[in-house]
């Protein structure tokens, strides 16, 4: 089924009406000339043993193409409906009447308005579901691009310019604005109202070995090449918007949006405070693993790692809200996302609770859930009680200092209280899903890659082992487990099937259903002659695990999933 509708990108409506505003950015923008300086065309830069590393695995055609994919985003958003509330016919036809209320808006507003002000053209949006016959209730959103952007030309002065950090411009191109801590450097004399360039700083090799921009956060540009930033933004050019703010209230304040973005590279719709409760926008990977899974009603089921709750929520809707699903995150601020997320839903059968994964099987007499943490004290490990004040100023500064480096998350939450677990009986849990903590190399756009090495790399499978130790121990003969990652990293994949497999003969990988990725690695990679080896599958065993790749024609994020049966344990 195939919905199309326009979009309009009245600037002051737009700004008029915050809940339309993420709808406005799927507006496209005919493709212009433009200089090199002018467009977006970047190259992923990797660690060059990891780079290695994954011509080995891939190949390098293959790999070059992978790696080009990650520097864009899917040319589409995913939604998934929350199909006890609503389906997705009723979701496409509500999408249409926001959509035409906007359209409605923006007429009146051109009666208003300088004509010239307005766009003269508009795109129309397709809107269509999935055509995998399981996934019925999940929607695909089309966007456009990459767009060329004309800047400027001869006849006016080049525009004032703004550059963001790589974690700000990444949210950029998934269709977010430019929040006021992600900006690093300004032209000067940039006033509210005035149309900017932005523009990404990525790291660049330095020579000291290390990575880095080499931008200070309140850096004025010149616009002159001799700028020591002129030639490495270059090709990295994410789009044109309006400030909302003059260069002095930037560098001043710590939140609010800084630009809002008009032109886009890319344009895609970010569905912020729309229709919450009723849809989820998420990865199809994440979806397809809450299927794999396979919950049943009346099950008691274990997301180990479960921020920021899509796929706990997926779980618990597939169960028809109808037995427990607990989540676990070490996060408080996460845990109580979850809560919230759930609640947004009207999901009731979640349980969240603060805890780590690698202590998630309980100790030989500790209760299963302790009691609500209270504001007077907090233990530590041997017991000893801590003022709770200590824990909030450390809090307080991690997040300040996050803030100011990537911009506002989500999970910046204040306040709340969460229940904090001591773990959970063996064989207590009919299934577990573990999506580990990983690398997120699969994740996508991506504009730099080269923090990871394989010590990292290697690193980060140990600590998904001793977490798949935890979950072995909490299902039941008979459960089930699927692991799942959002990384292209063999040694987190391939390698951690082959350690559970000849770990723990009672495992057995098993069809998943729906399967509609490719499989997984076969054989063994060797580097620097044999001292670094690492085992995957077997041809039978590939078969069986699913692998996103993101240059294929699914458009993904890149993502692995195994699923696990769990035999008689005595074996």
């Amino acid at each position: 089924m195939h919905f199309l509708f326009p979009f309009s990108l009245s600037q002051s409506l737009r700004r008029a009406r915050p809940l339309l505003r993420s709808f406005s950015t799927l507006m496209g923008f005919p493709p212009s000339e433009s200089s090199g300086r002018y467009t977006f065309n970047p190259t992923l830069r990797w660690n060059s043993q990891v780079e290695e590393y994954f011509i080995k695995a891939y190949g390098a055609e293959h790999f070059a193409k992978i790696s080009g994919s990650l520097t864009q985003p899917s040319s589409y958003s995913c939604i998934r409906v929350n199909f006890l509330r609503s389906s997705g016919d009723d979701i496409i036809e509500k999408l249409r009447s926001v959509s035409n209320e906007m359209n409605d808006i923006d007429q009146a507003a051109g009666s208003m308005e300088d004509q010239t002000e307005l766009p003269v053209s508009r795109k129309q949006l397709e809107v269509e579901k999935c055509q995998f016959p399981e996934l019925g209730y999940v929607i695909f959103v089309r966007g456009t691009g990459p767009h060329s952007i004309q800047y400027n030309d001869s006849s006016i002065q080049p525009l004032k310019e703004i550059i963001v950090s790589r974690k700000c411009a990444e949210a950029v191109l998934r269709g977010a604005q430019v929040f006021v801590p992600g900006v690093l450097a300004c032209s000067s004399h940039v006033e509210k109202g005035d149309t900017v360039a932005v523009s990404v700083a990525v790291e660049q090799p330095r020579p000291n070995g290390e990575w880095a921009t080499g931008i200070t956060r309140g850096t004025t540009l010149q616009g002159l090449e001799s700028d020591p930033q002129y030639h490495e933004r270059k090709g990295l050019y994410i789009g044109q918007g309006i400030a909302m703010i003059s260069r002095a209230g930037i560098f001043r304040v710590s939140e609010g949006i800084a630009v809002d973005m008009s032109k886009r590279i890319y344009n895609l719709p970010s569905f912020h405070n729309v229709l919450e409760g009723e849809i989820f926008l998420q990865n199809l990977p994440s979806i397809v693993t809450a299927h794999v899974l396979d919950p049943r009603e009346g099950e008691r089921i274990l997301d180990m790692c479960a921020a920021p709750g899509g796929k706990t929520t997926a779980i618990a809707a597939l169960m028809h809200d109808k037995g427990e699903v607990i989540a676990l995150d070490r996060s408080h601020n996460k845990v109580i996302g979850i809560q919230k997320l759930a609640k947004e839903m009207g999901l009731i059968c979640i349980h969240a609770y603060k805890q780590d994964a690698l202590k998630a099987v309980k100790k030989e007499g500790d209760r299963e859930i302790s009691a609500t943490i209270t504001e007077e004290a907090y233990s530590t490990e041997d017991g000893e009680k801590v003022d709770p004040s200590l824990y909030s100023r450390k809090a307080e500064s991690r997040k300040t200092a996050h803030k100011t480096k990537n911009g506002p998350g989500k999970n910046n939450n204040i306040g709340g209280r969460v229940e904090s677990s001591k773990g959970f009986s063996p064989n207590s849990f009919d299934r577990v899903l573990l999506d580990a903590p990983c690398s997120a190399l699969g994740l996508r756009p991506r504009l730099f890659a080269g923090e990871e090495t394989l010590e990292t790399l290697r690193n980060h499978g140990k600590y998904q082992r001793r977490m798949f130790d935890q979950a072995v121990q909490l299902v039941r003969p008979g459960g089930v487990i699927v692991y799942s990652t959002c990384t292209l990293n063999p040694g987190e994949n391939e390698a951690l099937v082959r350690y559970a497999l000849d770990r723990y003969k009672f495992l057995s990988l098993v069809p998943q259903h729906p399967r509609i990725a490719g499989p997984g690695l076969v054989g063994r990679c060797e580097l620097f002659n044999g001292e670094f080896t690492e085992e995957w599958l077997t041809e039978a065993e590939a078969e069986l695990v699913q692998r996103f790749d993101p240059s294929s024609s699914l458009d993904t994020i890149g993502f692995f999933i195994a699923k696990f049966i769990v035999g008689e344990k005595s074996i």
